[in-house]
């Protein structure tokens, strides 16, 4: 007979076997059957879960909810209903050690689960999960290097926790402004987790008590059977030297970056029921194992409370411990009497997130003193509720605030404790004005919008303005704002000479906590998009243009309540630099339109080769009307290089630049095409444009009774192969006509 006394006093005397060292000494190990991991499919019921199949036509109101119902039921793995004895949990441990994991270390390989992808560029992991949300066909995308960013340090302190090296220990605080992504972060770990937990690669189990009316009297006739208050993982039913002995074997199998560690104790309840039974069988741990325990499946659910637990402030003045500890379960104080750990009801936040995920929102909203349950929470991992011992947990805490709470705690010295306990996590606002763009874009998608065009640009300009408002203005004045957004946005042929990463540096230096922490939210640039998209629709128009959003943003930008107002004329500012950027934008498709020549282009990219090509080897070049030797054609070469604002003294080093690349190309086998190169193709487009622009009545473009119907139509017809819709054609042409014919009068 196996006694806890033996357990305790024997252990180590080289003597004793563990109660099931290992499979093929466990009873169940070789007669159990494996059922295959179903890892396409995630569990029912879940958002975004895999939809049922189709029912055929024919089938009727009833018959097709009676197959869906029945399709459920088929769904769910039989693993989520089966009832396990313990020994067969030991045997699953020892084949997967994985299945012992704690919280951190579960939530760590989570993300890696789902796919990763590193960019060497950037030294950022972008975790799928977040960049591509394969269990949603991307409709929860994450977008901007900001954020994951922000992400890939997350993810860092949760597998640092999972190592033991600390962090495991603290509060994750996810850190931003309004709009910046750290909810919806914290409810895409909350939504993967419950997959992850219903997958084969994420199972962890729990065990429940059973048959307690067989040898408990007074036991409650509802309490026959009690789940672990906790879902402690079954191996805290052994005994911390016998587990040990048992995690000592498991970590020899276990093939991670981390060792499987767990010294909690039992809770309150469970202990009251262990010490009982044990009396009852004399203290053998076996029989009571075998007779009145039973290992079940463990699935994080946000909606039952079970592994995940999100916890929001209610009233600020009447803010209760218990909500976080859990409190006396009054329905059970006459049947036990108040000192019994039975009458204990296990509602607390801390109870509910056991081995998953705790989310605190706006935290540091929360009362100083109501946070101080916090401190024992990360760094003691335990929780201690009122009139009842402490109770070990196991979770990845996390939690968000925004940056007027976070100022205010900040400066509290009666907060260097909790302080001192959380690991701060910067969500700050997207900075490229592309991945901007991208966030309104998958705002649309996830829409029921109207049947619009959305024109060439409309997203990109509003998400530059928003860039604008959160990027720290440059010193010195020889970058400008504008320059600096390209720039951040990857757009280095346009700004060559911008130092991005010291542009980085300054703004940190001059930040208040970090360069993108302030500015307008994307939801307030998504609302006025929408409020375009609607005046669109009342006025007829079909399409959504930028102007007619920068209109809206003009129009209610000082009607915003996140806007502070000394930030109006700043930001109005801004709005007049996103203005000039799309005059040039929708110049260049007009110019696109209207004089573009791709043989014409090709024909001066040749010449303009050649010229290049005798200037760097001081050779001459043949005229190709004359046929005679003639020196390079300096005029000609500058007036090509002039359209990038290339300056005298930088000429030598574009050209050589340019016959690297053919140089480089020829290598490769591949001719010259000077649409290959962006910066040389712009040069010449602009020049052509230059060219023929004189030839042009742009004064036609605005009265369309001064144009040739036919002509119009071509280059109408030429912008909407660009993307642009009819009416918005029509309108960039009369808008980008009047521009150039006014920049013509003027000069």
């Amino acid at each position: 007979m196996l006694t806890r006394h033996m357990v305790l006093n024997t252990l180590g005397a080289g003597t004793l076997v563990p109660i099931y060292p290992s499979p093929r000494l466990c009873p169940v190990a070789e007669r159990r059957v494996r059922r295959p991991a179903a890892e396409g499919t995630s569990r029912p019921g879940l958002r975004g879960g895999g939809s049922p199949a189709q029912p055929a036509d024919s089938m009727s109101d009833m018959e097709t909810l009676q197959q869906l119902s029945e399709e459920y039921r088929n769904s769910i793995p039989t693993d989520l209903r089966e009832a396990r004895p313990f020994e067969w949990y030991l045997a699953e441990c020892y084949d997967d050690p994985k299945v012992a994991r704690n919280a951190h270390q579960r939530v760590a390989d989570m993300f890696d689960f789902y796919g990763t992808e590193y960019d060497e560029r950037t030294g950022v992991m972008e975790y799928q999960l977040a960049s591509e949300d394969p269990l949603d066909d991307g409709e929860n995308t994450f977008y901007g290097r900001e954020v994951h960013e922000a992400i890939h340090e997350f993810v860092n302190k949760v597998k640092s926790g999972a190592r033991g090296l600390g962090p495991e220990k603290r509060i994750k605080l996810l850190l931003g402004p309004v709009g910046s992504g750290k909810s919806d972060f914290d409810r895409q770990l909350r939504r993967y987790f419950e997959d992850y937990t219903a997958r084969d690669a994420g199972r962890m189990y729990t065990f429940r008590w059973t048959n307690l009316r067989d040898v408990l009297r007074d036991q409650d006739p509802d309490d026959d059977t009690v789940r672990s208050p906790m879902n402690q993982d079954p191996l805290v039913l052994l005994p911390q030297p016998q587990r040990d002995r048992v995690l000592e074997e498991l970590n020899e199998r276990l093939d991670a970056p981390y060792s499987i560690r767990n010294e909690q104790a039992l809770d309150p309840a469970s202990e009251f029921y262990m010490d009982a039974l044990l009396d009852h069988y004399d203290d053998d741990l076996q029989a009571v194992l075998e007779n009145h325990v039973e290992v079940v499946r463990l699935v994080a659910d946000e909606n039952k409370r079970r592994a995940i637990e999100t916890f929001e402030p209610k009233d600020k003045k009447n803010q209760d411990e218990t909500e976080l500890t859990g409190t006396v379960n009054y329905s059970k104080l006459a049947v036990y009497g108040e000192s019994d750990p039975r009458a204990f009801d296990y509602s607390g936040a801390f109870c509910h997130a056991n081995r998953g995920i705790f989310s605190g929102e706006e935290l540091l909203k929360l009362q100083r003193e109501f946070l101080y349950d916090f401190l024992h929470a990360s760094q003691e991992r335990t929780i201690k509720p009122k009139n009842n011992p402490r109770i070990d947990i196991d979770q990845v805490i996390v939690g968000r605030t925004n940056m007027p709470e976070y100022r205010d705690k900040k400066g509290d010295e009666k907060m260097e404790a909790f302080n001192d306990r959380t690991k701060r996590i910067d969500f700050p606002y997207v900075l490229q004005y592309e991945a901007e763009a991208e966030i309104y874009g998958k705002m649309l998608r996830n829409a029921d919008v109207p049947d619009i065009h959305v024109e060439p640009h409309t997203l990109e300009m509003a998400g530059l303005f928003g860039v604008l408002t959160r990027i720290i203005e440059p010193d010195g004045g020889q970058v400008s704002l504008v320059a600096k957004a390209k720039a951040y946005n990857g757009e280095t042929d346009e700004v060559e000479d911008v130092d991005v990463r010291k542009l980085r540096d300054e703004a940190e230096g001059a930040a208040d906590i970090g360069e993108g922490m302030e500015g307008v939210s994307p939801r307030f640039v998504g609302d006025e998009i929408a409020e375009a998209i609607m005046d669109s629709m009342h006025r007829d128009r079909e399409f959504l243009s930028p102007l007619t959003t920068f209109n809206h943003l003009e129009e209610n930008l000082e009607n915003h309540g996140s806007i502070p107002q000394e930030n109006f004329e700043r930001y109005h500012r801004y709005l007049e630099l996103v203005r000039e950027e799309y005059r040039e934008r929708a110049i260049e498709d007009v110019r696109n339109a209207l004089a573009y020549d791709i043989d014409e282009i090709r024909r001066q990219g040749e010449k303009y080769m050649d010229h290049v090509m005798a200037y760097i080897d001081d050779d001459t070049v043949e005229d190709t009307i004359t046929g005679r030797e003639q020196e390079p054609d300096e005029k000609f070469l500058r007036d090509v290089e002039s359209h990038l604002d290339i300056p005298e003294d930088r000429k030598d080093d574009f050209r050589q630049e340019v016959a690297n690349w053919v140089s480089r190309r020829a290598r490769e086998g591949s001719s010259f095409d000077p649409q290959d190169n962006d910066r040389l193709r712009r040069a010449l487009e602009r020049k052509l444009w230059e060219d023929k622009k004189h030839n042009i009545n742009f004064s036609a473009l605005v009265s369309s009774g001064d144009l040739d119907d036919d002509e119009r139509s071509a280059w109408i017809a030429a912008l909407r192969e660009q993307g642009y819709s009819e009416g918005g054609a029509k309108e960039v042409l009369e808008f980008a006509g009047a521009e150039v014919a006014r920049s013509e009068m003027e000069g």
